[in-house]
């Protein structure tokens, strides 16, 4: 039978099966069908059924609070059908079950009656027939402040879609549900930060939402929490902040706002404050993220603090600093401008270079990796970005690191640590587009051999790691030269043969064994 056939047939036993659950005591089977079949219908055919279907008898079973197993079967059956009615619908029809579905005990009825009404507010058509019962609205405010945070977070998601209209945004900061947001904030610190990350979310979708965020007096709240006396509130508000910079709109008002500058003055002032351990990271990663998102040249030139910062973690002897530190200029060090901003600070990335070349032999497992991964980082310019200066830098970089570097890598690369293993093969990735790390892995003793070498790894993620370091030869357009033709017709045959290949070994059988 073709599928096509078969869907009718199908959609006749959905109801005919909702007529039996009606009808019986316990009808734990019946609903595992109708799961099973809900599922394998797709949602178009359900769409045309779902609309005449006895929702009552589902809603029904969620009243049983005794059986676990049937309100968690009815919950996936009722999520299913719900998704393919319209949001329009939804709303004009089942205000009142999905009412009751946020006031019921049981989490996963919350979070389904949630999922849907985030569906009716995202939906411009559907939205103004819910405005009327501001309750469903409310109740899921409230949740926000709930001890459950797998509901927080649903409710969290489905407000945040109140950024789609102008009729949801209203809804939310011109009427009394403005005063329900701010009654929740103060339940304590964690919920009013659940109230933060809602309005950092709908700050971040357009102009408008954050304008009305913005005169709702929230985000200034938010940013004078920068200053508190708490340090780690002050940390989890500069997580928060750095969220709202995520967009441009959201940048142009901080930096209208003056916060990016006291974020810099924060730096500076970490210097003086012995606490200043619990938010310094969350102050560089702000900058970190800044500069990805924006410029690195203009947010480096424009808050020199940030870069001195950086170096200075890395220069230190706390772990947690180092590996901010590394972090930030790893993602920096990411793109062109990147690499050249730290260029230009001159010898004090030089002194940066060696202590990296420092940490990659001498720290702990985790930061040695990070390291690794960070100079892999650095290293790494495309084909298309491969002029004569930039080459220039990243081989004088590598040269910095270690006075023998291709030697000191190799033997990384021998260590029975995998984690280090597959990060010194990044290294080798880094540098395998570039004519002068070519040439210096045909330059070292048995380097090739080893690459073409397919017992050397191990493992799935060695053999991933190794594949890309190949892929990365063979996509070189002077790999051939510098290589010589043998080498590179063996990469050729590697790369077409996979990660991972096995030669088949043909074996003899030989009499009287």
């Amino acid at each position: 039978e073709s599928p096509g056939r078969r869907e009718p047939k199908m959609a006749a036993s959905v109801s005919e099966l909702l007529r039996e659950i009606a009808e019986l005591e316990e009808p734990l089977e019946e609903l595992r069908s109708l799961k099973t079949v809900v599922y394998s219908l797709p949602l178009t055919a359900l769409r045309d059924l779902a609309v005449g279907l006895r929702f009552g008898v589902l809603f029904a079973l969620l009243d049983n609070n005794d059986d676990r197993e049937q309100i968690d079967t009815s919950v996936a059956i009722l999520d299913r059908l719900l998704q393919a009615l319209d949001p329009v619908y939804l709303a004009e029809n089942f205000k009142v079950e999905l009412q009751k579905g946020l006031q019921h005990s049981d989490d996963n009825v919350k979070i389904l009656a949630m999922s849907q009404i985030g569906r009716i507010v995202e939906n411009a058509n559907a939205m103004p027939l819910i405005l009327g019962s501001p309750e469903l609205l409310k109740e899921m405010i409230r949740s926000i402040g709930g001890k459950k945070i797998s509901v927080a977070k649903e409710a969290i998601k489905s407000l945040s879609k109140v950024s789609q209209s102008k009729a949801g945004l209203d809804a939310l900061f011109m009427t009394s549900m403005l005063q329900d947001l701010k009654d929740v904030m103060a339940i304590n610190d964690v919920v009013r930060y659940r109230i933060y990350e809602l309005v950092v979310e709908i700050s971040s979708v357009s102009p408008v939402s954050l304008d009305y965020c913005a005169n709702s007096g929230l985000i200034s709240q938010l940013l004078a929490e920068l200053i508190g006396d708490d340090v780690l509130i002050r940390a989890t508000a500069i997580e928060m902040v750095t969220g709202l910079a995520q967009s441009q709109h959201g940048r142009q008002y901080l930096a209208q706002q003056g916060t990016i500058d006291r974020i810099s003055n924060m730096i500076i002032g970490a210097e003086s404050d012995p606490f200043s351990g619990f938010y310094l990271p969350n102050l560089v990663k702000f900058f970190g993220n800044l500069a990805m998102v924006d410029s690195p040249q203009q947010v480096c030139e424009r808050y020199p603090a940030f870069i001195e910062k950086v170096f200075e973690m890395i220069e230190g002897q706390e772990p947690t600093m180092i590996g901010v530190g590394l972090d930030t200029i790893g993602i920096l060090g990411s793109c062109v401008e990147g690499k050249q901003v730290l260029h230009k600070t001159g010898s004090k990335f030089q002194e940066v270079l060696r202590r990296l070349g420092s940490i990659s032999c001498n720290a702990s497992t985790d930061l040695r990796v990070r390291c690794l991964d960070t100079i892999a980082s650095l290293l790494s310019l495309s084909n298309d970005q491969q002029t004569e200066d930039l080459l220039g830098m990243t081989e004088s970089w590598f040269h910095t690191l270690h006075s023998h570097p291709m030697e000191t890598f190799c033997n990384m690369n021998s260590q029975p640590f995998p984690e280090i293993h597959i990060s010194s093969l990044k290294i080798f990735t880094a540098i395998a587009s570039q004519p002068w790390g070519q040439r210096l892995m045909i330059s070292t003793p048995g380097f090739v051999e080893y690459i073409v070498d397919r017992s050397a790894e191990p493992d799935k993620s060695s053999k991933d790691a190794k594949f890309e370091l190949v892929k990365t030869l063979v996509d070189s357009k002077t790999t051939a030269e510098i290589f010589g033709n043998q080498y590179y017709l063996q990469l050729r045959a590697y790369l077409r043969e996979g990660p991972y290949f096995v030669k088949a070994v043909a074996t003899v059988a030989v009499d009287g064994e």
